[in-house]
């Protein structure tokens, strides 16, 4: 039973991505990149793609710095997403 509690409770938390802060200049959100791999469907050939979030910044991050964000409760119109800490930070 307490496996299935725990599995259900990670499930509420949302997803977690490891990204690059692209832009710091709106106040209070980040722009971060995060780049991924897929398999063309018809061609089988992997493709890298990047995705660009919207974060609230509430650890201040800077430009260039590495961050793990979750995914929370709409915050606004395009933010969705949360810092959860900086991984490498820029000086």
């Amino acid at each position: 039973m307490t496996t299935n509690n725990k599995q259900s409770n990670q499930s509420q938390n949302g997803k977690i991505f490891t990204g690059t802060v692209v832009s710091d200049k709106m106040q209070g959100t980040l722009v971060v990149t995060f780049d991924y791999k897929r398999k063309h469907p018809i061609y089988k050939k992997i493709i890298k793609k990047k995705h660009k979030i919207y974060v609230d910044n509430n650890l201040n991050a800077k430009k260039g710095d590495i961050v793990r964000v979750r995914e929370s409760r709409p915050l606004s119109k395009t933010k969705k997403f949360t810092t959860l800490k900086i991984i490498k930070s820029v000086k």
